[in-house]
């Protein structure tokens, strides 16, 4: 069994940070990309952020210079920094890691449950 279990979410204003952490934990041989993706209410489920194992980087357009991905091998953690908040951040954030399972011995992409994020104007 893996889980991934996200923390961090809340109500900020507009202009506001927030960071939001993830930890996975379970039958982890090893984890491959791990990432931020987020769903805001009526919208299809888009990427936010993603980091490769070796700390290669990556951001959707609408998050460049004010979002910053980080992980922590050690830990089996990722994170979100985010910086300069605006209300259109609004949504439900996902933490996503691609797993090899030790127990099924197959990699898996791996989702946690999502934390609320709400930027007020």
């Amino acid at each position: 069994q893996v889980q991934l279990v996200e923390s961090g979410g809340g109500l900020v204003q507009a202009g506001g940070s927030l960071r939001l952490s993830c930890v996975a934990s379970g039958s982890i041989f090893s984890i491959n990309d791990m990432g931020w993706y987020r769903q805001a209410p009526g919208k299809q489920r888009e990427l936010v952020a993603t980091i490769s194992s070796g700390g290669r980087t990556n951001y959707a357009d609408s998050v460049k210079g004010r979002f910053t991905i980080s992980r922590d091998n050690t830990k089996n953690t990722v994170s979100l920094q985010m910086n300069n908040l605006k209300p259109e951040d609004t949504a439900v954030y996902y933490c996503n890691a691609r797993i090899f399972n030790f127990v099924s011995r197959k990699q898996d992409d791996y989702w946690g449950q999502g934390t609320q994020v709400t930027v007020s104007s």
